[in-house]
């Protein structure tokens, strides 16, 4: 199937998302041919204006793109890496940049709110540039570089040459080796948002938009992924999605049979959003109104969010031994 225009692949879009609303594997996938659709659109509105690309490239998405972790509703995080370093291919594929997060929002993904796209700078660089923009991160260990760092561990390839990317996540796995570094990414992510009360009741916001709900991305999905992506590092592990990068955990640290456990829920969590998330907009998509769960779906999230502190508890334990 081709698509020429952005309109023709935001109609396809909406026209087709709706039969995947509860087949979480299908939904990712279908996210990814948007992608491809959106990417190939995008280059040949470029080519008509400025040429080819003048290098080989990779467009790279992160976030839950990158972990393959979307539901219907989903920003941008992504960015480019390209071969050759001249000023006039960084004007080139930041302009390509700007077309694809173009595309991507009349399609209905969201623009990052912190600038994490292919058409800033920061997020566009060629393979040089990127091998001194880790360098630069690892060596400052300040909180910016640190989120930076954690943002890039979950870059994904969808189009172009993989390898590109292949070699700029090998350089930073290899940089952040540093255990003061690892510490300090577990600083940077061990606050998590409580969902259980002392008396046992789930946590709802008490006031604004969402007064009743519970912000399932803040209390039950980012403890998961949190720890994943350390045990990533921790263990040097390449995968980006959550349950892949807790099954490559060696059974030395945690055993065959936890592992399954922590899987099971996280599967457990995606299917449970997308039966019970709000999913009118991208924001509204991390909230679940509790009045609407039954007494079963409660118990049921309850134990998800149980796990999912269980496995950030671990994962911390396990950084905090290594550095005494």
């Amino acid at each position: 199937m081709e698509m020429k225009t952005f309109e023709e692949i935001s109609e396809f879009r909406w026209k087709t998302i709706n039969d995947l609303v509860l087949e979480h594997e299908n939904l990712n996938k279908f996210h990814d041919v948007i992608y491809g659709y959106i990417i190939s659109a995008a280059i040949s509105r470029l080519t008509l204006r400025h040429g080819k690309p003048p290098s080989p490239f990779c467009f790279f998405v992160m976030g839950s793109a990158g972990r393959l972790e979307q539901s219907i509703w989903s920003d941008q995080d992504h960015g480019i890496a390209f071969e050759d370093d001249s000023k006039h291919h960084l004007t080139y594929f930041l302009h390509l940049g700007s077309e694809i997060s173009a595309g991507l929002e009349q399609a209905g993904y969201k623009k990052c709110s912190g600038d994490v796209m292919a058409s800033n700078p920061l997020w566009c660089k060629s393979r040089a540039e990127w091998q001194q923009q880790v360098q630069h991160w690892t060596s400052t260990i300040s909180w910016e570089s640190i989120r930076h760092l954690l943002i890039l561990a979950d870059a994904r390839p969808v189009f172009g040459e993989s390898s590109l990317l292949h070699l700029i996540k090998e350089n930073t796995a290899n940089s952040v080796k540093s255990e003061k570094l690892l510490t300090r990414m577990l600083e940077n992510t061990m606050h998590s948002k409580k969902g259980i009360g002392v008396l046992g009741q789930l946590l709802v916001e008490t006031h604004g938009p969402f007064s009743g709900c519970i912000n399932i991305k803040e209390t039950a999905i980012l403890p998961f992924v949190n720890a994943a992506r350390l045990l990533s590092f921790y263990c040097g592990i390449e995968s980006t999605d959550t349950r892949t990068r807790i099954s490559s955990v060696p059974d030395s640290i945690i055993a065959p049979q936890e592992k399954k456990y922590y899987i099971e829920n996280f599967n457990a969590l995606l299917s449970f959003r997308l039966a019970h998330a709000l999913q009118t907009d991208y924001e509204s998509g991390h909230f679940i109104r509790v009045e609407h769960l039954s007494k079963e779906d409660k118990k049921e999230l309850k134990q998800i969010l149980k796990a999912g502190k269980e496995l950030h508890d671990k994962t911390s334990r396990l950084i905090e031994r290594r550095i005494q």
